[in-house]
């Protein structure tokens, strides 16, 4: 099994559950984050006035699949999340070593 976690804009949301689902893959967790990559946060302005960013607010998508469909998942999120422009995310991917359901006490597969 695989972890994957994905950093994402918060628009494309959407589109990655939507792409996800309708791939077969069912069940994640959403968490609201915030950082900077290259860009170094951002420039806004409000009111004429000048002030920057340093953390961007962003999304982290995980996701826990079977080692074999790893992949699959990842190309999935790339084409739902990819706009072209700078700040379109990250995904790391990490290995799962063991999986229990509470309510049950499945375990691995079984568990997903």
């Amino acid at each position: 099994m695989v972890k994957i976690e994905a950093i994402i804009r918060h628009h494309k949301l959407d589109a990655i559950k939507e792409a996800l689902v309708s791939a077969g893959y069912h069940g994640m967790t959403v968490s609201e984050v915030r950082g900077f990559g290259r860009q170094k946060g951002q420039k806004e302005t409000y009111r004429g006035a000048e002030y920057r960013i340093d953390f961007v607010p962003k999304l982290k998508v995980e996701i826990i699949v079977p080692t074999e469909a790893g992949d699959k998942v990842i190309d999935t999120i790339m084409k739902a999340a990819q706009t072209g422009q700078i700040g379109d995310g990250k995904i790391f991917v990490s290995p799962i070593s063991k999986t229990i359901r509470i309510r049950t006490g499945e375990t691995d597969s079984a568990a997903l």
